[in-house]
């Protein structure tokens, strides 16, 4: 073989390893999930899984003279019937000649998480109802849970913790905290389950948290490239069908660990959030402005009064006056004008309004103007 070939050869075996490195650089950034994916998991959910709300009525006992007053019939008769359960036989006027009560009504308040089963503990929120002034040290009695059709799935009981404390005088004291709210961990255990067949279901739901027609058709896109035999099915902006594969018929949880993984470019629409009472302002990252002049001064007058005594003479028989002297200052903020070009974004909008000094409740007043002008090419919603 001639030198000449064998030269030729190595060049060629070069020109495809080099082609072969800037392949494996290259591709895994043209596959990868763009910078603002989300899990699945973080903006939906599975229709059915979800939480279901327990409340019931008990009596907090124990408390060191904190409990309701007399005024607090409902608690009286609470208690008296209670002891007649007990085989203690007590008239509500007997209850009434207490001086001092150690009990208190409650109302608690717990979640019943999906796929609970009998014997898990879920935590409960003690509430006072009546004019309770303390619920630190007392333990709730048996108390029953009960969800929207009337039937009881859990029972509350166990020691209160308020995380607070209240100590002081007839002269003042202080307080930490709210002392007639209080939480008991794993204070109740359940006692009934809700009837679920997850495992054989052969259609699942998936819902987004917020509804967008662009991110639901994203969602199901995505769906269908990982998993084409699911089918997926865009019914409206928040509803996506998904078929269950028959390898995964009985495994279903498998399949929704898969699908909770995946990732999607959420599309969010261009809003800006204001909130007058504390001056707090959200602007999201598509709001553009059209083309507008913004110009903000504030206003602030001072008024000063310093009152003048004119006292007379001793034994001169006049009377003492008083007169006014009141002083009045105006400053006017010297902002300079600002021109906004039409599509501006977010972050040139917020590089201007820094540039005229404006604090965030300056903005309220800004975006408010904006939109009556109609250069504000977005959702103002106030809260």
């Amino acid at each position: 073989m001639s030198r000449l070939s064998i030269n030729l050869n190595i060049r060629d075996i070069t020109k495809h390893i080099f082609m072969l490195c800037l392949c494996v650089i290259i591709l895994p950034c043209l596959c990868s999930v763009p910078a603002e994916a989300v899990r699945i998991k973080d903006i939906a959910a599975i229709e059915g899984v979800r939480q279901n709300q327990l409340v019931g009525y008990g009596l907090v006992v124990g408390l060191q003279g904190t409990g309701d007053g007399k005024k607090a019939l409902f608690t009286i008769q609470s208690i008296v019937g209670m002891l007649e359960k007990m085989g203690v036989s007590v008239s509500i006027k007997d209850m009434s000649n207490m001086s001092k009560m150690n009990i208190a009504a409650v109302m608690v308040t717990a979640s019943l998480p999906p796929f609970a089963r009998q014997g898990n503990k879920i935590d409960v929120t003690v509430s006072s109802m009546g004019d309770c002034k303390s619920l630190q040290g007392g333990t709730l009695i048996f108390t029953p849970l009960k969800a929207a059709n009337g039937q009881v799935y859990a029972v509350a009981q166990g020691p209160v913790s308020i995380g607070g404390f209240s100590a002081g005088g007839s002269g003042g004291g202080i307080q930490k905290n709210f002392l007639t709210v209080g939480r008991i961990p794993n204070g109740a255990i359940i006692e009934r389950e809700i009837p679920s067949n997850f495992a054989a279901k052969q259609t699942l739901t998936l819902e987004l948290n917020s509804p967008d027609f662009m991110t639901a058709a994203r969602m199901s896109r995505v769906i269908g490239n990982a998993f084409p035999d699911c089918f997926p099915h865009t019914r409206d902006a928040r509803t996506i069908d998904i078929k269950v594969p028959k390898r995964y018929i009985g495994n279903t949880v498998e399949l929704v660990a898969q699908l909770e993984n995946l990732e999607v470019e959420p599309d969010t629409v261009a809003k800006v959030v204001l909130n007058e009472r504390t001056g707090t302002v959200v602007i999201g990252k598509d709001v553009k402005i059209s083309t507008v002049a913004i110009a903000h001064g504030n206003l602030s007058i001072e008024i000063k009064e310093s009152p003048k005594v004119s006292q007379p003479l001793p034994l001169s028989g006049g009377q003492t006056t008083v007169t006014p002297n009141t002083q009045t200052s105006v400053t006017e903020g010297n902002k300079r004008l600002i021109l906004m070009k039409p599509g501006v974004k977010i972050d040139k909008l917020v590089r201007a309004l820094n540039a005229i000094g404006v604090s965030p409740r300056d903005l309220v007043s800004i975006f408010q103007s904006l939109k009556a002008a109609g250069a504000l090419q977005a959702q103002l919603e106030i809260i």
